[in-house]
């Protein structure tokens, strides 16, 4: 097969070709990387290439299928990490210039359990530095340009994650989520992002694995290919003290579902939040699509009081245990916006966490009782569409000016500070042709049903499938 074609098919796809012996891993990994040397400078979503550590992975792939040894869900298919994960042998920066050569000792167990499955690292992506904020660009690698429309970023902190899956540099690529990092930029990149529910991918190392707002998941251009992903992440491991003690087998059921009767609540804005004209009207037709599936759809918002108290407090403690050491030793060497977490994480007190968490309590169970009565809340990922790729943060939204680069982000982070599995999922596009997903909330620990809807919306739209009009010239439309 031609590179191109290689490169066009979903990790699912190439699967089934690998098994039945139709192409070799050393050709889909060649294919990509062809792909990534023509078109990754255009986008910056790769940042450290590990070609010949991929090299030696596929060789030792193709070998395992001639001689018919046990291949995991994921073998032979290229696969890149984002540049918080650690990687053993190969840099990971953290997107910050005092780590700019680091060279882990250790793969993380992210890492570690999508080897396992057979998956061929090929690299690092892009992510602001620490993971600070959802546009990414920091002073180590710059910034990941959207491949829809490179003015425009490709969202964060797991960007470039994003930017390469959109620009079919890989098939896979996993990512993390503190506030929306998995999934604002796979609604700026078209594809799929899924929050999974807090323990259901192992964290190790960490500094805090108690932490319960952080989670590590998988990014890819379909539902289908995600739930591979979560085959190989969401297995248990001891030195993740909150992992599920729940089969990743279970990502292998079957993602259709009949929806007739399902209760869903459609919430728009999620509760008056100001949303971007443009974003407003991609996702209008949500409410019939969803009603078209057969379900039982409502309007109808939650009740996320104390949701920003909550995750701005945690979020502000974690700085502090994560960072305060090295904005003491090294202030020169972290960025204005890491800096600012820090110093506000300083400032919060025993009373202030004690607040926070007994309001986190009162929402969890808010929720918990809200989809009791619907089994999904459908409502969107981001209130604007993707913005410049030289601004850190809309500095308004419908009128609505921001006082910090976090506002925009609370059509996310709220539902972060729920605990539960949430999916970013395609849906439509701006009238510029830059995209926009919503985003499907489940039940506590229903990854998988959410999976399901998403996987749903997916078929019935089938606006993933359009591609970025990225060309090795350089030139970006709308096709």
């Amino acid at each position: 097969m031609a590179d191109a074609e290689l490169c066009l098919l979903s990790a699912t796809e190439l699967t089934r070709l690998l098994r039945r012996r139709e192409v070799s891993a050393r050709e889909v990994l060649a294919a990509h990387l062809r792909r990534i040397e023509e078109l990754n400078p255009q986008i910056n979503a790769i940042v450290t290439l590990a070609a010949d550590h991929a090299e030696r992975a596929a060789a030792a792939a193709d070998e395992a299928i001639v001689s018919r040894g046990p291949l995991g869900p994921l073998h032979g298919l290229p696969v890149a990490h984002k540049d918080l994960t650690e990687t053993k042998g190969i840099r990971t920066t953290y997107g910050s210039p005092a780590r700019a050569d680091h060279v882990p000792d250790v793969d993380s167990v992210v890492v570690e359990n999508l080897t396992r499955a057979g998956a061929v690292t090929v690299g690092k992506t892009n992510t602001p530095e620490w993971g600070t904020g959802a546009q990414t660009y920091n002073a180590v690698f710059g910034a990941t340009r959207n491949p829809y429309d490179l003015t425009k970023t490709a969202g964060g902190s797991s960007g470039g994650a994003a930017a390469a899956l959109a620009a079919r540099l890989v098939p896979l690529a996993d990512g993390t989520d503190l506030g929306g990092s998995l999934r604002i930029p796979a609604s700026f990149c078209n594809v799929v992002g899924l929050r999974p529910s807090v323990g259901r991918v192992p964290v190790w190392p960490s500094a805090d694995p108690f932490f319960t707002f952080s989670v590590a998941g998988p990014m890819a251009r379909t539902t289908a290919d995600v739930a591979l992903m979560m085959r190989a992440l969401g297995r248990p491991d001891p030195r993740s003290p909150l992992s599920h003690h729940v089969p990743a087998e279970r990502f292998a059921d079957p993602l259709e579902r009949d929806f007739t009767g399902t209760p869903i609540a459609w919430s728009p804005d999620l509760g008056g939040l100001p949303v971007d004209e443009r974003v407003a009207r991609a996702m209008a037709p949500a409410r019939d699509v969803l009603a078209g599936l057969g379900a039982r759809v409502v309007d109808r918002d939650p009740d996320l009081t104390g949701a920003d108290e909550v995750f701005l407090t945690w979020r502000a403690w974690y700085y502090v245990l994560t960072l305060d050491e090295l904005y003491t030793d090294q202030p020169e060497s972290v960025g204005a916006s890491t800096a600012w977490n820090i110093e506000v994480g300083r400032k919060v007190t025993a009373a202030d966490l004690v607040r926070a968490q007994r309001l986190r309590t009162a929402l969890y169970h808010r929720m918990r009782e809200f989809l009791e009565d619907h089994e999904f809340l459908v409502t969107l990922v981001s209130p604007v569409p993707p913005f410049d790729v030289d601004s850190p943060y809309p500095d308004s939204v419908a009128g609505s000016t921001s006082e910090s680069y976090l506002d925009w982000l609370r059509s996310c982070y709220r539902i972060s500070a729920t605990g539960l599995p949430a999916a970013s999922v395609p849906f439509g596009f701006t009238p510029e042709g830059h995209p926009v997903g919503v985003q499907v909330v489940g039940r506590p620990g229903d990854d998988v049903g959410v999976l399901q809807l998403a996987h749903a919306i997916e078929t019935t739209t089938g606006t993933g499938r359009r591609l970025p009009g990225l060309t090795a010239s350089g030139v970006a439309d709308d096709a």
